[in-house]
């Protein structure tokens, strides 16, 4: 028997921050103290608490450490587990953009008491490399009531009554699409994960993937009983190394088990698994793309029907969800689709997982049930604009998404509300800008990762989004005219109706919702030539004030030249030779230089 149980977050995030060598460095010390068979250390998945890591927990007075370094693991030893002294000075502070407070708990924390947590629910509490914590916490109970208790029909009838709709971006009803490839004929049938999560700051999937594989396998394996499928493949982007080891390692423990594999359980019921690696392609978010890169071909998109459901992968009916998906299927076959239903809002229920960065105090994953508004998740769960600054939008949905202005601050978060003011869920990036971020850059920004990752294949989205980068590029360096906005607006809606995918109709969203929210800053850059924010680099400039001393400092680390002066009187910045790299800025101890 244990007396403590010590969580270390190996998530990526955490990764990169040595919670790895953390975890090593708290074994070593306790094999040398011979406290090996007093606690049992567990290395997790991601707590969702990103801005906090390396985090660590100890129980069982569920001490929560946060920012951990791997010189204070000697200090967390002797004073807490040996002498049953908290470390005051590790215990994490409950940020917010007003005040600070220490918490004692995760749970205490303003970040976690508002979350619901169902798809997230075993990341940051079990050893996702053990099948064994997995079933501890009803793990792949719900596989079994389906293959001892229910009927096929009856497992899709229970995921249509529950009311979800897939997490990966558009929202089309999980229990429809079931359906669909339940009554497709065909000798052979497949069941595939989206996990290739390309969207820039999204990284939701992963870190489910991470933290509990288990149940996306489970989930999969439910699937496949219920519309009669016999392969499954599991698509993930190859720059998640740890979700791909930790997802083999997961399946070879199920086949071991008799969770997978050939007679599963004794049931008859046959099914397997494989991974397959993506290169890093956006459009391989894109089913029918994903599809044809799963099958060794180049990563395009197919029209629309024939659609997967009848004939997908190799030719044959297919199932396709996203991992977050997934991951709530055990939980509704358990619970019921009634609990399910119960979350949410009438037409989007159940919870959502958000990854939430940008200028925002408490970075990180947030799962809250739909309807939960864009006020709460920015203020109260992810505790404000940082630096005493003020909200401007966030972008929701990534490069398909939209930005959301203060004005729809109280927005309920469901995939209706959003459409209706030019946004998208998507798969569930949500980036917060504060008052200093360029709403034209922004649309630049995502427009530019959407011409990189077109796959060419249309002309709307290889050549129009091209020709839309152009003219955005023409604002923000100040050459445009008020009629480039307009021919702006008519070709985003071009695209959007004749561009051959998803991924193509909505890459105009992010110019759309700047425009339509943010059109005075379109037209400050184009009849006032200036960058209200001050990011545009062509249209900004860096001029030196009077509080300048002559220190020269500035001048000498000039990379250009620009700058000259004589010693003890204020120097001046030549506009002409300027590249505008702030180094100046960055040099003067004075604050004498601003950015105009």
């Amino acid at each position: 028997m244990f007396k403590n149980h010590v969580l270390v977050c190996g998530g990526t995030g955490c990764h990169s921050n040595r919670s790895s060598e953390i975890y090593k460095e708290f074994q070593n010390q306790l094999i040398e103290k011979g406290l090996e068979k007093d606690v049992q250390m567990v290395l997790t998945g991601c707590f969702g608490l990103c801005a906090a890591g390396p985090v660590i927990i100890v129980y069982p007075e569920g001490a929560f450490y946060s920012k951990v370094k791997i010189e204070d693991v000697t200090e967390i030893i002797d004073e807490h587990i040996i002498k049953g002294r908290i470390v005051e000075r590790l215990l994490h502070e409950d940020e917010s953009g007003k005040e600070t407070e220490p918490v004692q708990a995760l749970s205490d924390t303003n970040f976690y008491k508002r979350q619901t947590r169902v798809a997230l629910r075993n990341c940051g509490v079990i050893n996702p490399e053990d099948i064994d914590e997995y079933i501890a916490y009803d793990g792949y109970q719900a596989l079994i009531k389906c293959l001892t208790e229910l009927k096929p029909q009856e497992i899709i009838d229970i995921v249509k009554q529950s009311g979800i709709r897939g997490r990966g971006g558009a929202g089309f009803p999980t229990g429809m699409k079931w359906q669909f490839t339940h009554d497709a004929v065909g000798d052979e049938k497949y069941v595939c994960c989206n996990a290739d999560e390309g969207d820039p700051g999204a990284f939701m999937d992963r870190s489910v993937l991470e933290g509990d594989p288990h149940a996306v396998l489970e989930a999969m394996t439910i699937a496949a009983y219920a519309i009669g499928g016999t392969q499954g493949y599991i698509y993930v982007r190859a720059e998640y190394p740890i979700a791909v080891q930790r997802l083999q390692i997961a399946i070879n423990q199920a086949r071991e088990y008799g969770l997978l594999g050939k007679n599963i359980l004794n049931t008859g019921f046959s099914f397997d698994i494989d991974i397959r690696l993506g290169a890093g392609a956006f459009v391989c978010g894109e089913e029918t793309a994903l599809i044809m890169s799963i099958e060794g071909n180049r990563g395009e998109p197919n029209p629309k029907p024939p659609f997967p459901a009848n004939k997908g992968l190799f030719g044959k009916p297919t199932l396709l969800n996203n991992v977050e998906t997934y991951a709530n299927i055990p939980q509704i076959i358990l619970k019921g689709a009634e609990w399910f239903s119960a979350m949410g809002t009438e037409k989007s229920k159940g919870t959502k997982v958000f990854a939430l960065g940008g200028k925002i105090v408490n970075t990180g994953l947030v799962e809250v049930p739909m309807g939960t508004t864009l006020r709460e998740v920015v203020e109260e769960i992810g505790g404000g604009i940082p630096n005493g600054k003020k909200f401007k939008a966030a972008q929701m949905g990534g490069p398909s998404g939209g930005c959301i202005p203060e004005e729809h601050l109280d927005v309920p978060i469901d995939f209706d509300s959003l459409t209706k003011i030019g946004a998208m869920m998507g798969s569930g990036g949500l980036i917060v800008m504060d008052e200093d971020t360029c709403m034209v850059d922004i649309a630049k920004f995502f427009l530019e990762f959407t011409v990189d990752e077109s796959c060419g294949k249309c002309t709307p989205c290889r050549i129009c989004t091209k020709r839309l980068l152009e003219m955005l590029t023409k604002i923000t360096e100040g050459t445009a005219t008020l009629e480039d906005i307009d021919k702006m607006e008519k070709l985003c809606y071009y695209i959007k109706d004749n561009a051959l995918c998803g991924l193509g109709q909505t890459a105009p969203n992010p110019v759309l919702s700047t425009i339509r929210y943010f059109r005075d800053e379109y037209i400050a850059h184009v009849v006032d030539k200036k960058c209200p924010a001050h990011v545009c680099k062509k249209l900004s400039s860096y001029v030196i004030t009077d509080k300048c001393i002559g220190c020269s400092l500035c001048s000498r680390k000039c990379p250009v030249n620009a700058i000259s002066g004589v010693i003890k009187q204020k120097f001046v910045i030549d506009q002409a030779k300027c590249i505008k790299c702030g180094a100046c800025v960055d040099s003067c101890k004075f604050k004498a230089i601003v950015k105009e």
